[in-house]
């Protein structure tokens, strides 16, 4: 109907029986983290605004103009969390965990809000799974978290990805480089708003994805081109360790990331099936990023997978995560007495992990055995006033049709031994 309620433009519902396969990919993502050993955040959906204009930058597209930002009833302003670097950051501070074990390592899942024009692939609510490695200035810890995004798109069975590779300095060589960028932008007929770009951050500009203004950039200076002994040096290293861990990458001396705070190594993937929207994950280095929000000067990377993304380029390949079972057991109580065994018996199965259901709302027997066929069972346990009389049940193998009365209080481990030999 018309004037029926609907979810917000731009908010994507998983609805069984895909949103078991987006389970899959956001728990398969994870699990590659914490088999690395990073430890689970949750965060919190809102933020004072100040987390991200700080840490996230003011001139980035993302705080300009993508949050969702409102006055609460405290007259204080909260935004909704673009990203979760920023957030992991306040909360490493807040709580201290700077002042322990180095690197903290932490991964983390869940909605992230921007408000952007809506289409396939690109959401106002957007799933992510994050991981932050804080604490350590290494290139080896960059590849391991480069390696942990590879890791988790192998284990959902993708194939057909790329991953790119850069790096844009540090505060050491980037002011020589950003003068340069400034410089040759400025002999550019670029428009206004690209102009301002340029003059607060112009590595933003490479970034822009429109083709007449990618024409006008051909001949621009490039990041990995101005990098200094030190910066070159780590992503070499960085790279031999990739090249050990045999994930696979293509150096993109244009590669730069939508977020103020990167520097050094920055990486990203994307699954060319999913045409312009094709990015399905990226992150990297952010030294500098705890000292902008107020603590000490310490080093980090780290990355945002896109679960709806993932979940899109999955698809693609024809790849269905989910691992869960189908319901196997279907049971049909026949008469009220047995409707209240048929419910206990139910829970036996599922005690011993077999999915069940039941035909509830007192149906009658063909009507009970259409929906056991449609739920995908492999067998009906048929309950009626005779059998609970003779403390039998009826076992029907859905496939074979073959059907025999079995022992109540044996029902369960018949299913358990049939499994095993099938």
């Amino acid at each position: 109907m018309s004037n029926s309620l609907q979810a917000p433009r731009g908010v994507p519902e998983y609805l069984p029986p895909v949103s078991a396969d987006f389970l899959a990919v956001r728990n398969t993502l994870g699990r590659a983290a914490e088999l690395a050993g990073y430890g689970y955040i949750e965060l919190p959906v809102f933020e004072d605004t100040a987390v991200f204009v700080r840490g996230v930058g003011e001139s980035t597209d993302v705080v300009s103009k993508e949050m969702y930002t409102f006055t609460d009833r405290g007259d204080r302003s909260i935004s909704l969390r673009p990203e979760g670097t920023a957030g992991v950051m306040r909360s490493v501070l807040q709580h201290g965990l700077h002042r322990g074990a180095l690197p903290v390592k932490l991964w983390y899942a869940g909605p992230f809000f921007r408000a952007e024009r809506p289409q396939q692939g690109r959401y106002r609510q957007l799933q992510q799974v994050g991981v932050e490695a804080i604490g350590v200035d290494d290139p080896l810890l960059d590849a391991e978290v480069i390696a942990i995004a590879d890791e988790g798109y192998r284990r959902l069975g993708l194939r057909g990805y790329r991953l790119y590779l850069s790096s844009i300095g540090c505060r050491e060589c980037r002011p020589a480089y950003r003068a340069a960028l400034q410089e040759f932008l400025a002999g550019l007929p670029l428009d206004e708003a690209t102009q301002r770009r340029a003059e607060i951050n112009p590595l933003r500009v490479l970034d822009d994805k429109r083709p007449d203004v990618q024409a006008l950039l051909a001949d621009a200076p490039l990041p990995p081109d101005h990098l200094c002994d030190a910066c070159r040096e780590h992503f070499t290293r960085v790279q031999q360790a990739l090249t050990g861990l045999g994930v696979r990458f293509t150096l993109n001396p244009r590669l730069v990331r939508g977020l103020d705070y990167y520097t050094r190594t920055t990486f990203e993937f994307d699954h060319p099936a999913l045409g312009a929207q094709s990015g399905i994950g990226g992150g990297g280095r952010y030294d500098g990023l705890m000292e902008s929000l107020g603590g000490p000067d310490m080093s980090g990377i780290g990355f945002g997978l896109g679960t709806d993304r993932t979940l899109l380029a999955c698809q693609a390949e024809g790849l269905h995560p989910a691992q869960a079972r189908p319901i196997e057991v279907y049971v049909v109580p026949l008469g009220e007495a047995a409707r209240d065994h048929a419910v206990v018996l139910a829970g036996k199965f599922r005690a011993d992990g077999i999915p069940v259901d039941i035909a509830y709302g007192g149906r009658g027997l063909k009507g009970a055995m259409k929906h056991a066929d449609k739920s995908g069972a492999r067998w009906a346990i048929i309950v009626g006033e005779k059998e609970l009389a003779d403390g039998v049940v009826q076992m029907k193998d859905l496939q074979t049709g073959a059907q025999s009365a079995i022992p109540v209080h044996e029902v369960v481990g018949e299913i358990l031994t049939q499994r095993e030999t099938m």
